[in-house]
């Protein structure tokens, strides 16, 4: 596995595909694809930009082992532990919910990449953050980086907004999932005043435009775009589905040959489509979307689930 502990990956080198479906054709509009999910085999997506500014801070400051948070088929956890391994620091995954034997895919690929694994039952989870907790932790596995669940951070923000590159900015509107808020506030770090970034969130309520506009104002970001988040495609919420999702993933992965998970990215395409048939965009408008990754999970879900969802 390539190291990626030295250089930031070069956001004009990513991959861009076309996507050519026939429902598309009556819009005249043009869909693409930003193929993050090419970027590493285990730290694909956002989560490479994510963590790299902040494992190099951890190793600037000294640190020998990094921890953070996550569920227990958390993209997050499974980057994190590839990555912090590929540094060169140890790693603990507080994970949220009860020990379960055997692993499942993801927490087996994460001890296997050397990290701890800890519990917090759903009570205690829910006020991971707060002093209480993590003193606890603290006392546990002394001298810790922590990494935010998700990884968001003001240094993940940072990493987030080199996903774009001079190319993107002749698209006319830039889309991607939404989850803590970390990689759209990155975007909108950097998008231009002609673009409009729209955000799709994985979780169900009003909340997570409030998140974002907290992170914006937190990080001190002003962004010059127009942005929207768009929480019509949420499929019931986190971890949620639909029939119709699954079916929209297959039907994707067989026109197209790109694979979608069913927590992120296959909602945002869905979304994406969906608000193209309602007429939102301009003839004529170039509309790039971010493959945030995240295929690392359909095997869980798959197992979950008794589906036979694609990852490549």
């Amino acid at each position: 596995m390539k190291s990626i502990i030295f250089s930031l990956i070069k956001a004009n080198k990513i991959p861009i595909s076309k996507i050519i479906l026939d429902e598309l054709e009556p819009f005249q509009v043009q869909l693409f694809l930003k193929r993050l999910d090419h970027i590493h085999p285990a730290v694909s997506g956002n989560k490479y930009y994510k963590l790299i500014y902040n494992l190099r801070e951890a190793k600037k400051l000294g640190y020998k082992k990094v921890l953070t948070f996550g569920g227990a088929f958390s993209n997050h956890i499974f980057a994190t532990a590839a990555a912090a391994k590929d540094f060169g620091l140890q790693s603990i995954g507080v994970i949220r919910g009860e020990p379960t034997l055997p692993l499942n895919p993801t927490l087996t690929f994460a001890r296997e990449k050397g990290m701890e694994l800890t519990y917090l039952n759903r009570k205690q989870y829910r006020i991971k953050d707060s002093p209480e907790i993590l003193k606890k932790l603290e006392d546990q596995f002394p001298s810790f980086y922590l990494i935010p669940e998700g990884g968001t951070n003001a240094l993940a923000i940072q990493g987030a907004g080199e996903i774009l590159s001079p190319s993107d900015f002749e698209m006319d509107v830039i889309a991607l999932s939404v989850g803590t808020g970390g990689t759209i506030a990155g975007i909108l770090s950097k998008a231009e005043q002609n673009q409009k970034v729209l955000g799709f969130p994985a979780l169900k309520g009003n909340f997570v435009q409030d998140e974002v506009k907290h992170l914006l104002t937190q990080n001190s970001i002003h962004p010059t775009c127009e942005w929207e988040i768009i929480g019509d495609h949420h499929f019931g919420g986190y971890g949620k589905f639909q029939p119709e999702l699954i079916d929209f993933i297959k039907y994707f992965k067989n026109k197209t040959g790109i694979p979608l998970d069913p927590i992120y990215t296959g909602k945002l395409m869905f979304g994406i489509l969906e608000e193209i048939k309602k007429g939102r965009f301009q003839k004529g408008n170039k509309i790039m979307a971010i493959h945030t990754g995240g295929l690392q999970g359909i095997a869980g879900f798959n197992q979950r689930f008794g589906e036979n969802l694609e990852s490549q």
